[in-house]
């Protein structure tokens, strides 16, 4: 991934294709074809996992966390293919599109399960940092902003251990928007009224 001023059509290219499959707002199609409603218009208004969770239907949650997943693996799988030495602008797009997609004003989710499959995406060993920091943490705290955050932090972490720096600074950018989307979260973690998965607020 380069950051410099070299910019080719791959860059560009490579950022369409990440956006493509990050902007598809998997959890409110798959809420609307359950008969479920809005989702927007109900809990915590996020079209993620977590919310769709609030429906009480642990199905659709499910569906829409691995959908979610897949829109953040698949494009990084073919941007490999197609122009690996820009992988990273698929990656750090695909995450963009699940939290801006133009076809819903630029209102979407908080990009951590899209972020997983980045992750997985881009070496597995990431990948594999990802989901045992995000599974240990929810376990452990049962509270899905604080598994998320944790996760996209240790996943650049890990980066940096391996010395994979053109990683490195992509899954920081990710983890700096997904901090940043998570800044109402940090307030009520402050204020201890964060509620916990599987609660109805």
């Amino acid at each position: 991934m380069d950051f410099g001023t070299d910019f080719t059509i791959n860059v560009l290219w490579a950022a369409l294709l990440g956006y493509a499959f990050g902007s598809i707002p998997f959890g409110l199609i798959l809420a609307k074809l359950a008969g479920k409603g809005d989702i927007r218009q109900q809990g915590s208004g996020n079209i993620g996992a977590t919310n769709v969770l609030r429906t009480g239907s642990k199905g659709l949650a499910a569906a829409t966390l691995l959908l979610d997943l897949a829109k953040g693996l698949v494009p990084v799988l073919i941007a490999w293919n197609l122009f690996w030495q820009e992988v990273g602008w698929t990656a750090l797009f695909a995450v963009i599109g699940h939290c801006f997609p133009v076809w819903l004003g630029f209102k979407g989710g908080k990009g951590v399960a899209t972020n997983a499959g980045v992750a997985f995406g881009l070496a597995w060993p990431l990948g594999a940092v990802y989901a045992v920091v995000w599974l240990g943490m929810l376990a452990i705290t049962r509270i899905s902003s604080v598994a998320g955050m944790s996760a996209v932090v240790a996943t650049a972490l890990a980066a940096a251990y391996f010395q994979w720096w053109t990683m490195v600074k992509v899954l920081s950018l990710i983890a700096v928007l997904v901090i940043w989307l998570h800044r109402e979260n940090i307030k009520r973690l402050a204020a201890g009224t964060e509620p916990k998965v599987g609660s109805k607020g």
